[in-house]
């Protein structure tokens, strides 16, 4: 496996990010979280599988009025160590949720997660080990034994991987990705490398064989699912099982957005995660 790497450039982007860094264990792991304060109720904020905590800094500043948000570096990725066992499963990376909530002694927190952690928040739901009031899942991946294979493949992330740690810029990140902000397509330039190589094989790999709808109907939390209008990975058929396998949930379809809801329709990606946890807190 290629050696994960930051660099200076990359740590620099910290400065500009109005959060504090902080630090918890998970068992032998140290995880890092970007925690942006305030007096309001708990976010826990669980980014996707290419996405270190601070290239979710757009979406958690923009909700300082409502909560506070905790974005997690997830195990792999970010500043946050990667497992010694080499382990990736949804109930590891909910241990680790776990371990950030009581570590900081966040109080019956939210949840927010975008794809796998969409996934890792639903999972940290159900097996209860903490309360959240709440859930907000953003295009969760839907693929699993018997479902068919996750839209994105495995040598295309590991391609990506590649660029970064060979090192790639904005400009070609925007070729794959031309409709995001350009901060964002200068954050993944830099994050990326920061991602282990085991963590995207192991978690693509889960990806296929852990099945969403495990976890999903047992959720027990008040529930929003946002998914993407044009999104592959969740699409009309996952969206109606997500209704029918889970009433009690509220789905909201976002426009003009494909996976990566937020990025794609920065605008109606925000104000339709805005508006679940206004209804949360309510």
């Amino acid at each position: 496996m290629t050696a994960r790497h930051l660099s200076q450039p990359a740590l620099a982007d910290l400065a500009d990010v109005p959060a504090t860094s902080r630090w918890v264990r998970s068992g032998s792991l140290r995880l890092h979280a970007l925690d942006y304060g305030g007096e309001g109720v708990p976010l826990v904020v669980l980014p996707g599988i290419t996405s270190p905590a601070v290239t979710m800094d757009f979406v958690a500043r923009e909700l300082t009025d409502l909560v506070r948000p905790v974005v997690l570096d997830v195990r792999g990725r970010g500043l946050s160590d990667e497992p010694a066992d080499g382990s990736y499963s949804l109930e590891a990376y909910a241990e680790d949720t776990e371990a950030l909530i009581t570590g900081l002694g966040l109080d019956r927190p939210l949840l927010l997660g975008h794809s796998m952690g969409a996934r890792i928040a639903a999972t940290t739901a159900v097996r209860q080990k903490v309360t959240p009031r709440g859930a907000v899942l953003v295009d969760p991946p839907m693929s699993g034994p018997g479902r068919g294979p996750y839209p994105t493949t495995l040598p295309a992330f590991l391609g990506q991987l590649s660029e970064a740690l060979r090192g790639t810029d904005a400009d070609e990140v925007a070729r794959s990705w031309p409709r995001w902000p350009r901060r964002e397509q200068e954050l993944r330039a830099r994050w990326l490398a920061s991602c282990a190589e085991e963590s995207l094989v192991e978690t693509h790999r889960g990806f296929e064989s852990e099945d969403f709808f495990d976890w999903w109907p047992s959720v027990p939390c008040p529930t929003e699912l946002l998914h993407g209008a044009d999104s592959p990975v969740v699409t009309a058929e996952g969206a109606a099982e997500a209704a029918r396998t889970l009433p009690a949930a509220r789905l909201t379809e976002v426009p003009d957005a494909g996976h990566m809801v937020f990025w794609d329709a920065p605008e109606a990606g925000l104000a339709a995660a805005r508006a679940a946890l206004s209804r949360l807190l309510a």
